[in-house]
């Protein structure tokens, strides 16, 4: 039986070599971004770093997203929900006015009359 593809792409199978060759990242910057937790590397039994498919992809992106303009902190926050600050309760209260305004919106707009004698 084939593993599962999903599975295979979180075996942690590829040295920092590797890793450096299909990124184009410095060992530096990707220890940098498993300091900034960012990145989970698993850890052999000699300490070395062994990373998954899915860890390249995370660097991929986070390099892509540092060349698009956005900082270490912005990538945090759209990765990990977790370090975002909460609204507050006058924040999450604008939020859904706001939404309701645009609901309103949207129904006036789309509020076409069909039936007998109606002609849109």
């Amino acid at each position: 039986m084939m593993p599962d593809i999903g599975d295979l792409r979180t075996r942690c199978v590829l040295p920092i070599g590797t890793v450096i060759q299909l990124t184009d990242l410095t060992a530096r910057q990707i220890r940098y971004y498993e300091a900034q937790d960012l990145v989970h590397p698993e850890r052999t039994a000699g300490n070395h770093r062994m990373y998954s498919l899915n860890h390249i992809d995370t660097l991929l992106e986070i390099k892509g997203q540092l060349a698009d303009g956005f900082t270490l902190a912005d990538i945090k926050q759209l990765m990990h929900p977790r370090h975002r600050e909460p609204n507050s309760d006058e924040e999450v209260r604008q939020m859904l006015r706001d939404e309701l305004m645009n609901q309103s919106r949207l129904n006036q707009a789309n509020n076409i009359r069909q039936g007998f004698g109606f002609r849109p």
